[in-house]
């Protein structure tokens, strides 16, 4: 058994049983080990990008991780965006990164790079495997390192003369994942203080804490003191619609959420930080806490957020059943395709338990209204604001959930830089209804040269934020790739095209022409 053999057993014996790829020459050993044993499902991506966002929406669906196979320095270097988005996420990844073999190392090949340097700034653990004898137990390692707590991000890797030298008979066990734990006593009491205060409080989520049965106990906690729920703008996966409990996003627009805020006595943080701006701006705050509020820390990320508002509702025997969202949908709009009219349609057809990945940007911002009594959903968001993240997730997500449709709202200027997801999601069959928003630009970065008082944009700035000459052509895009694909330009032709993408399996692209 040589050492690529030991890791993918050691990986399966784990409970790693999928892996997304892009392999090169130092990978073959692996990819040969992945053929000859079974338990390991292997997914291509055309790009490594592709590769480690599928990974990010496949961990946030199942809790837990997924394999990512990359190829040398500049594989792994072309998949850290979405392994930033995936860290700001918690999700759980074992990257598994080839490198030339020990000894060539040294004679500074084109491909050679610092690989562990490379994965520093996006992983929680990293190792490179002396020898082939240390591989399989170094692969348990990143598996432990990747579950615990809400997830991590661990690197593996893995030069080539590690995976074909003989590694010994020897499988070692899968090592114990620490129990996640649940708050001080003493923070439980100062959040009870506050809440019982009469003064407004803010209990302010993300992780664990979004999920049906959490937001259960934390509405129960509403019920009894009046408090508010609120979640951060961008949450790894939140589940919100008909049954769960209501909870309004701090909003992306700095003076909108400092509107939101501006009453606000006490917060308290489950699993987030207090609330802050996405950037700094002239003349507006970085932290958008209100003046003569104070901020209590209940739970960090890796605490087992289900205890700790079990104790809460305990400590103030919050015990009623809460308020929980009705079952009513928005009526379908006519005429022009405005974004309301997109969001109504949306929440009108959304089926039963639905994984919404939105990447929507600047046309997706009102879509909360609309959506907030449709069915029961995921609403999975791009946590570390690097743009390419959509379409990757959505895949990903497909393929851990491939009984439950997923919905992907996605800008025109972020689906250009994985496109590439669109072939997986044709080879792998997965069932995702892409909504992509052609306005022809990074429309987002618009309203911000304003927000930052940069200046009335002339011909030359204008040429950096607009994505025309030539216009783009999603169809013929999707269509090369295997996605079938429609347009729309008036809202009843979406409201069609729209109900008919969710009825019919398999992949969907519609061009909402804006």
């Amino acid at each position: 058994m040589n050492g690529a053999e030991s890791l993918v057993r050691t990986l399966v014996r784990s409970g790693i049983d999928t892996s997304f790829t892009n392999p090169g020459t130092s990978e073959m050993h692996f990819v040969a080990a992945l053929d000859r044993i079974g338990g390991m499902r292997c997914v291509l991506g055309l790009f490594e990008g592709v590769v480690t966002g599928m990974a990010d929406g496949y961990a946030r669906m199942m809790d837990r991780p997924a394999a990512t196979l990359l190829h040398l320095g500049p594989g792994f270097g072309n998949g850290i965006a979405n392994l930033h988005n995936a860290r700001k996420a918690h999700s759980g990844i074992v990257n598994i990164v080839g490198d030339h073999a020990t000894y060539h190392v040294r004679h500074n090949a084109p491909l050679t790079a610092d690989i562990e340097g490379l994965a520093r700034p996006v992983s929680h653990w990293i190792r490179t495997s002396p020898s082939a004898r240390d591989v399989a137990r170094d692969g348990a390692r990143a598996v432990q390192a990747a579950r615990t707590g809400a997830g991590r991000i661990a690197t593996l890797i893995l030069p080539a003369d590690t995976a074909w030298n003989e590694a010994g008979s020897d499988d070692p066990a899968p090592v114990p994942v620490p129990r996640r734990t649940g708050a001080a006593a003493d923070a439980i009491r100062t959040a009870a203080g506050a809440l019982a205060s009469g003064e407004n409080t803010l209990i302010h989520m993300t992780g664990r804490a979004l999920r049906e049965d959490a937001l259960r106990l934390a509405g129960q906690i509403r019920s009894k003191t009046g408090c508010r729920l609120s979640c951060m703008t961008a949450n790894a996966r939140w589940q919100r619609g008909a049954g769960r409990a209501y909870v309004e996003r701090i909003q992306y627009p700095v003076d909108v959420a400092l509107r939101q805020l501006h009453d606000v006595r006490h917060i308290i943080l489950v699993g987030t930080d207090a609330p802050v701006a996405f950037f700094a701006y002239p003349d507006r705050p970085s932290v958008l806490v209100p003046e003569g509020c104070r901020v209590h820390r209940l739970a960090d990320i890796n605490h087992d957020h289900l205890a700790v508002l079990q104790s809460l509702v305990d400590e103030l025997d919050a015990h009623d059943a809460p308020e929980l969202e009705n079952r009513d949908p928005p009526d379908l709009a006519t005429g022009a395709l405005t974004t309301e009219a997109i969001a109504r349609a949306l929440g009108h057809h959304m089926p039963e338990n639905a994984i919404l990945v939105d990447e929507s940007v600047t046309s997706g911002r009102g879509f909360m209204p609309f959506t907030r009594n449709a069915a029961p959903h995921d609403w999975l968001a791009l946590t570390g604001g690097s743009i390419g993240y959509g379409l990757p997730c959505a895949t990903g997500a497909a393929l851990a959930c491939p009984d439950r449709k997923v919905i992907c709202t996605e800008g025109d200027g972020s689906a250009m830089y994985t496109i590439q997801a669109l072939w997986t999601q044709a080879r792998e069959g997965c069932d995702v209804v892409t909504i992509l928003f052609n306005n022809r630009s990074y429309a987002i970065l618009k309203g911000e040269l304003a927000n930052v008082g940069a200046g009335n944009p002339g011909r030359t700035a204008l040429d950096m934020l607009d994505l025309d000459r030539p216009d783009l052509d999603w169809c013929q895009l999707a269509g090369s790739m295997g996605v079938p694909a429609t347009r729309a330009t008036t809202a009843e032709e979406f409201n069609g095209q729209m109900a008919r993408a969710v009825a019919e399996p398999g992949p969907r692209l519609i061009e909402v022409v804006l």
